[in-house]
């Protein structure tokens, strides 16, 4: 018999499958369809009219994801909606809305009520010239309940995506001398190899002119914090999920003057941690993450045995000091960095667990050690 706790939780995981519950949906919450258009500036992903689903910009300047075939498109939406829960009290779930697009619930047009989309923040709106990228993080491109088929494609697509723990899906940067921007595909991810991945990812900070360094400096930053929130839980686990960089291609601060004192105070990668292999033992269920809630976040940072068969980054102690919130304590960051946002995207992939998510841990340290290296060559 069920105990009326898991059956509160229950409710509140069909509350939030609800496609009307979200803020911003419900009739006449949005233009019909030919209101929308294909988002211009997108680099990676399903493109709308060209696959099976796409992404539109709403003319509220929003985002709207179509919603992926079951259960990929469900499990994403079920996603969003517990981190977004009007009544969340979970401290892991609110410190990961940060790091997130804000959530506008779910939205349809009038002419096709059926097709769901996700209502989401357009991170990009703000810059004047936005360069953009798209990096999946991880080991593993596929998810524990993958079949054996989709493993083995994935792999074969970049093969060294357990070994570096991460792949350029696709950018976009602005060239300053030409004003225009130069396009990056998946194509161009793919072809990156240990020993050109940190040139290959330069190309993102260099507008035709300068590296931009202080874009650089800010991304250090910011990826940092990130990680210290998935150093500090081991309640979800993700999987094919990226991390989406935007910073303006207009500035006003001159990068290439930085100091060797400003280089030095974005060295912020902590001591090689090594990587622990994965639990596969999940539950599948959904409703499980509610469960989990009341083990909220950890704070500690756990430590695991360095495996050196693995490629391990080799990073230095930082002038720049985080507090508990991961938070800049001397702000000096922040005076000699560009204005960046760095957002967690992409999430029909996301599984309850009791174990750290090593994979995407591994993988946002060797980012950070090849952002480092850029920024101090």
């Amino acid at each position: 018999m069920d105990s009326p706790s898991s059956v509160a939780l229950q409710r509140r995981l069909e509350i939030c499958s609800d496609p009307g519950s979200g803020p911003g949906s419900g009739p006449g919450s949005g233009p019909h369809l030919n209101g929308c258009v294909p988002l211009s500036h997108q680099v990676a992903g399903h493109k709308y009219g060209v696959d099976k689903v796409g992404i539109l910009q709403h003319p509220d300047g929003t985002v709207l994801k179509q919603l992926q075939p079951p259960p990929r498109g469900p499990r994403e939406m079920k996603f969003y909606s517990m981190v977004y829960e009007k009544d969340c009290r979970d401290p892991c779930l609110l410190d990961l809305q940060q790091y997130l697009p804000k959530y506008y619930g779910t939205w349809s047009s009038a002419d096709s009520p059926t097709d769901l989309y996700l209502k989401l923040e357009d991170v990009t709106r703000r810059f004047q010239k936005p360069c953009i990228m798209d990096v999946k993080i991880g080991q593993r491109s596929f998810d524990p309940f993958a079949s054996q088929e989709k493993r083995e494609q994935q792999i074969r697509k970049y093969p060294l995506m357990e070994e570096i723990g991460f792949l350029v899906l696709g950018m976009r940067v602005y060239n300053v001398g030409l004003d225009s921007f130069d396009s990056y595909d998946q194509h161009y991810g793919r072809g990156l190899v240990k020993d050109t991945i940190k040139d290959g990812l330069s190309k993102f900070f260099f507008n035709g002119e300068v590296l931009r360094k202080d874009a650089i400096t800010a991304s250090i930053v910011k990826v940092q914090k990130i990680l210290q929130w998935f150093e500090g839980q081991s309640q979800l686990n993700f999987y094919a999920s990226s991390l989406l960089f935007v910073y303006d291609g207009v500035s006003s601060v001159h990068s290439h003057t930085l100091s060797v004192q400003e280089k030095t105070m974005a060295r912020s990668l902590q001591k090689a941690e090594g990587v622990v292999e994965y639990n596969n033992n999940i539950d599948q269920s959904l409703s499980t993450m509610y469960s989990l809630h009341k083990k909220g976040c950890t704070r500690s940072h756990h430590q695991s045995k360095q495996d050196n068969s693995k490629w391990q980054p080799n990073g230095n102690h930082s002038p720049i000091q985080l507090d508990a919130k991961g938070q800049d304590k001397s702000g000096e960051a922040e005076k000699i960095s560009a204005d960046v946002e760095i957002r967690m995207i992409d999430f029909a992939h996301v599984f309850p667990s009791e174990v750290q998510d090593h994979g995407y841990i591994y993988g946002l340290r060797n980012l950070l050690k090849v952002l480092q290296e850029i920024l101090e060559d």
